[in-house]
Parts: structure tokens; sequence; C-alpha cells
């Protein structure tokens, strides 16, 4: 019998971090164990955590696993963002509607650890498993629906070219807006170890503006990503290399067992 394939929302953007010279794979830290490991081919089987997945659009029926993509589209945003190749993107249409894609995305993988806490508030309570699923759904549409209308109004630019390459994670989705003692007027994914989509307010109140692209020579307000990013990981982190993972490896080693014959806590 074949083995089922979980498809992970994020593997389309995990593409752009394969690694190819002489070994085809994903460099990865594995955030339960705080182990450095390598993820042989091209499909990222590490990224396997099953989605709650809950359609934020208005009477959006809940079918599915991750939202509706249009995978070609998307493909070819990534991949020409990853080589800096704007005229390779697909027309504007396209583009926006790939750039769409890569928010709805974004913000599924943001709502995860919302949903699970939340069905581990609700499961402490005389329900029924679809009553639960239809409170944490109803929990998830209050916090994520208005955002979602926001971010689709906002504008957005695919920065490529960054001097220093990013990490990603299994929740890449960073709110600048919402930063304690240091807000921007700000929402940021990144699409490839060194291209960025970054969106920011619009005054629009029916549609977005096309896509800009912009080549980014420095880091500029986007310095601390990889660390935010990295403060927000809970399960894996992909980087170019294992330098950048080693460097943050401490943060999510297991505490040590205690000494033998110690007294209990």
């Amino acid at each position: 019998m074949a083995e089922t394939e979980t498809f992970h929302a994020l593997r389309p953007f995990l593409r752009n971090w394969i690694w190819e010279h002489g070994r085809v794979g994903t460099r990865y830290l594995d955030c339960r164990d705080g182990q450095l490991k390598f993820d042989e081919g091209k499909k990222a089987r590490f990224a396997s955590e099953t989605y709650f997945y809950v359609p934020l659009k208005k009477d959006a029926p809940a079918q599915g696993t991750v939202p509706a993509v249009h995978e070609a589209g998307l493909a070819r945003l990534l991949h020409a963002a990853q080589l800096g190749r704007p005229e390779e993107a697909g027309s504007a249409a396209e583009v926006q509607r790939a750039v769409h894609d890569c928010v709805d995305l974004a913000i599924a993988s943001a709502y995860q650890i919302d949903a699970e806490r939340s069905r581990q508030r609700h499961s402490e309570e005389p329900l029924f498993e679809d009553e639960i699923r239809a409170a944490v759904i109803d929990d998830v549409r209050a916090k994520y629906a208005a955002m979602r209308e926001q971010l689709m109004l906002y504008d957005f630019t695919v920065l490529y070219g960054l001097p220093q390459p990013l990490m990603i994670s299994e929740s890449p989705f960073i709110d600048w807006r919402v930063r304690a003692g240091g807000a921007l007027p700000l929402v940021s994914l990144p699409l490839g170890p060194y291209s960025l989509l970054a969106g920011t307010p619009s005054t629009r109140t029916q549609r977005s503006a096309p896509t800009l692209w912009k080549e980014a020579p420095a880091m500029g307000p986007f310095k601390d990503h990889n660390r935010l990013l990295v403060e927000r990981a809970r399960l894996w982190l992909v980087a170019t290399t294992d330098q950048q993972l080693a460097a943050v490896q401490a943060r999510f080693a297991p505490p040590e067992p205690p000494p033998e014959g110690s007294p209990p806590p």
C-alpha cells in the first residue's frame, strides 16, 4: 500500500530552501529535541504537522485541510522572488492572486497555535467533538477574519536580493504592528532565503494595488526578521547553512536531567 503523504501548506515556500550542492535536501533544526537534521530529497517530510483549517472568507464552507491556492501561480511567484526576476512571475493579475494566496497561507500558519489553545480550553468543557471544533472555528474567526479582510487591501512589495539569508519556520508570518516597544506598520513573510513579501497599510477600501518589486541591498526595518521568527518557532526551523541553525540551537535544547539521587522538584 502506498504511503499517504501529508501536504503541508508551506511546502511551496520550503522549496526555495532546498540545498542542491552534492546532496539534495533541507537543513533544519528540530525544535522539539534541539537537534540539527538534514531531510533528504525535495519533499520536506519534516513539515508534517496537521493543520487546523478555518475558512476566513464570509460564508466559506469548512472544507479542505489548508487554504485553496493556485499552485502554479504561487510556484511561479516564489521562483521569481528567489531569483530576483520579476519578469518571470507572470502578469500583474497573476502576481496579485499569488500574493493573496501567500497571505492566506501566512494567516493559516499564524492561527495554528491559537487554534490549539482554543481546542485545549474547550476540551475541558462537557462538549462533543463537533461542538469543540465549532467553538474553535468561532474563536479563530473572531480574531483572524477581520485581519484577513484588512490585509487583502494592503499594498505588497516583493523585496529580493537581501544581503542576509532568511530562515523559515512553521509560523513564518510576522505582524510587526503588534511588537511591544517597537511596533511598525508592516507585515511580512519570507518567500526564500533572500526574498521577502512585505505589506503596508493602504487607503483603498475596495481592492489592493498591483504588487511592487524592489531590490533590497540592505535589511532596513527587517534586520530583526530572523530573531522574531526564531522566537515564534515551536516545531522546526529551516536555514541555508548549519551555522545559522547552530547559532540558535541552545534555545531549543531539552533540559538536562537532574543528577542521580537528587530529590524531585
